[in-house]
């Protein structure tokens, strides 16, 4: 096996999180390794006011479990052993929680400058994903380094 043998892709069906996943699934297989696809749904907590309808949110997570379901297919038809977790929170608390817990190797992330993408990368506070996890990230940017329409 090769220095990888787990790797999470974080995945939310945004070009840039498309991206993530075409690149670490590329890198799986090279490598031999289980592929563990990570969706993060918003926790909904907070007052009445704030909070969406209930059927508002079951609609937001079926949507949610779509984008996973299909991510997942996505690998395995690429003849890779995949996984599929979905978790509620932020993703700047969740990535590392579910890193830690699958004990993975390598994280591969998608960015786009000021996008929904770099919240993962960087979350309130300026507290940053690199200083709350214990394994490698890979982050995919665009073939020329410029943010997508």
């Amino acid at each position: 096996m090769g220095a990888f043998n787990k790797v999470l892709l974080c995945y939310d069906s945004s070009r840039e999180g498309r991206r993530a996943l075409l690149q670490g699934a590329e890198l799986a297989q090279q490598a031999g390794a289980e592929a563990h696809l990570l969706a993060i749904a918003p926790g909904f907590a907070g007052s009445m006011i704030d909070t969406p309808s209930e059927v508002a949110i079951r609609n937001y997570e079926k949507n949610v479990k779509e984008v996973l379901r299909e991510g997942v297919e996505r690998l395995r038809a690429r003849g890779l052993t995949a996984t599929g977790h979905l978790v509620f929170g932020n993703p700047i608390e969740q990535i590392p929680a579910v890193a830690r817990r699958l004990g993975v190797d390598l994280i591969v992330v998608g960015h786009k400058p000021c996008g929904a993408i770099a919240r993962w990368w960087a979350g309130p506070g300026n507290a940053q994903l690199l200083d709350r996890v214990d394994c490698s990230i890979l982050v995919t940017i665009g073939p020329d380094g410029t943010p997508n329409p």
